[in-house]
């Protein structure tokens, strides 16, 4: 069985109002970690940087606004698949890229082949494996 669904996608990454430029980006999904998505960006001059985010985050993000915390994700128009705005942000700083729903739509399409939404919990052991992971840490932020 294949284990995971990477696709490369031309995003603009927009700086200003009047500046931006089109990056590569690599979009993955695993099954080891079926409820996430990463999207690995490397801009010139720096070292590639990940982000992980919910799938369903993503495919909310295409038909409207989406999420609260660091990562807002919205298509430019709501009234019909249009380009999506990805608004990445730590702090004060913040990365923002525009990107054609259809690529994303055909990675979703990709990902919900090999795990389809609502399947994520029939992988394994993930409520285990992610009771492991918060309490290491938790562990590494009590000694620290």
């Amino acid at each position: 069985m294949r284990e995971s669904v990477q696709a490369e996608v031309l995003m603009s990454f927009l700086v200003s109002e009047d500046l931006s430029f089109r990056i590569p980006v690599q979009l993955t999904y695993e099954t080891r970690d079926p409820y996430a998505v990463r999207m690995t960006f490397h801009l010139p001059g720096d070292a590639p940087v990940t982000w992980v985010f919910g799938r369903e985050l993503l495919l909310d993000g295409i038909n409207g606004p989406s999420g609260d915390g660091d990562v807002h994700i919205a298509p430019t128009d709501p009234e019909g698949l249009s380009d999506v705005r990805i608004r990445l942000q730590v702090g004060f700083d913040r990365a923002l890229f525009r990107v054609g729903a259809a690529p994303l739509v055909a990675f979703l399409d990709r990902t919900d082949k090999l795990v389809p939404l609502g399947q994520e919990r029939t992988l394994g052991d993930f409520e285990g494996s992610l009771e492991a992971a918060l309490g290491r840490i938790l562990a590494e932020e009590a000694a620290g």
